[in-house]
């Protein structure tokens, strides 16, 4: 077994794959999945597919589960919608002035 995988086997990983990304969109979006579930896993100790196998939760919980993340989600967008509209008004207010000084 070699170090990196004694490492791995430490921290909870038992398998790793390597990928090749043509769009870093994507290679972003994964990083943080895998960030996402490293402080995951340190925090509670475990996957969620030994959260799910050992039936720690019931359907419903995982139902309830992403409807509480999706409710945060729509507060997460709403309040960006309204910095980027604030962020607009002062721009325009920014706009406003420096027309002002012109004259």
């Amino acid at each position: 077994m070699s170090s990196r995988e004694i490492y791995d086997s430490m921290d909870g990983i038992d398998s790793r794959k390597e990928y090749k990304f043509r769009d870093p969109v994507v290679r972003h979006v994964c990083d943080m999945f895998v960030k996402r579930s490293d402080e995951g896993f340190k925090k509670y100790g475990q996957t969620l597919d030994h959260e799910r196998v050992s039936r720690m939760k019931s359907l419903q919980d995982y139902l309830l589960d992403v409807q509480e993340e999706l409710m945060d989600a729509i507060l997460y967008i709403q309040t960006a919608r309204e910095e980027l509209r604030d962020l607009s008004e002062e721009a325009l207010i920014q706009k406003f002035d420096d027309d002002e000084e012109a004259f």
